[in-house]
């Protein structure tokens, strides 16, 4: 089995660059979508569904918006954090949570908040969203003895200082800085590990490179795009890398897909 993710910073303006990949590449099961960018009456199905895949789909108008595109039915999709955590303020008003089970794995794909500037309002709204995220993990980990979990998606935080490609004064920079990072380990601590560094350990290797410094270029990225699985599945999986071939292309997403195979 494979699974994808992939934050295609609009899926309207990158719908051929994501159905050509999904052709070129049959073998992925599930593609986790996130930043979307579309409410759900204008999402673009029939592209997907004329190749016989299914659609499920969580978005809002110009932000935001997550997606699962899957080759076989999911079940029990849920879509924000309020159908297992009572009381998640406005948490939910923004579209970035969503999730199915796929052969009796549980898939959540996450479009965690970029946070902004330190210290702003945003960046506390980002460190609350981690916090009602580990909240949500924890309902679904405590309602199995052995859990078959994979958390995916654009997380907005470099976990390590090898994830930047220059780390210097990381600790003033969001996506960096310590509190993000312990919030995002709070949630990690629940059970959850990088797939990607079971079979990857050394430095250099990113999946988002920023449009505005001319990054991709000279490979100056930050990996924040994660497959997080619960034990059992990290001891199953087999393979997980960064395609870097869409980053690329003419007019592509910033961000390159991240592929998990168990």
């Amino acid at each position: 089995m494979q699974i994808a993710s992939w934050n295609v910073n609009s899926i309207r303006t990158r719908i051929q660059i994501v159905i050509d990949w999904l052709q070129s590449h049959p073998s992925v099961d599930l593609l986790c979508l996130q930043e979307t960018k579309v409410i759900d009456p204008d999402f673009p199905h029939t592209p997907f569904t004329d190749l016989g895949y299914h659609t499920y789909i969580y978005g809002q108008k110009a932000y935001n918006g997550v997606a699962l595109i899957s080759r076989q039915p999911l079940s029990e999709v849920s879509y924000g954090f309020s159908p297992l955590v009572a009381d998640v303020g406005d948490f939910d008003e923004q579209k970035r949570v969503i999730s199915g089970v796929i052969d009796d794995i549980r898939i959540v794909n996450l479009y965690v908040p970029n946070g902004s500037a330190v210290g702003s309002d945003k960046y506390s709204y980002k460190l609350g969203w981690l916090e009602i995220l580990r909240q949500y993990l924890e309902v679904l980990i405590k309602a199995q003895p052995n859990p078959k979990i994979v958390i995916c998606g654009d997380f907005n935080v470099a976990v390590e200082d090898i994830d930047i490609h220059n780390a210097k004064k990381r600790e003033t920079q969001v996506m960096a800085t310590d509190l993000e990072r312990e919030a995002l380990q709070a949630v990690l601590q629940l059970g959850f590990k990088d797939v990607f560094r079971k079979f990857t350990p050394e430095a250099g290797h990113y999946s988002w490179w920023d449009y505005r410094s001319g990054g991709w270029k000279r490979n100056q990225g930050w990996r924040i795009d994660y497959h997080f699985a619960t034990d059992v599945l990290y001891d199953k999986a087999i393979d997980c890398s960064i395609d870097t071939a869409p980053r690329a292309l003419v007019q592509p997403s910033d961000h390159a897909p991240v592929i998990l195979e168990f």
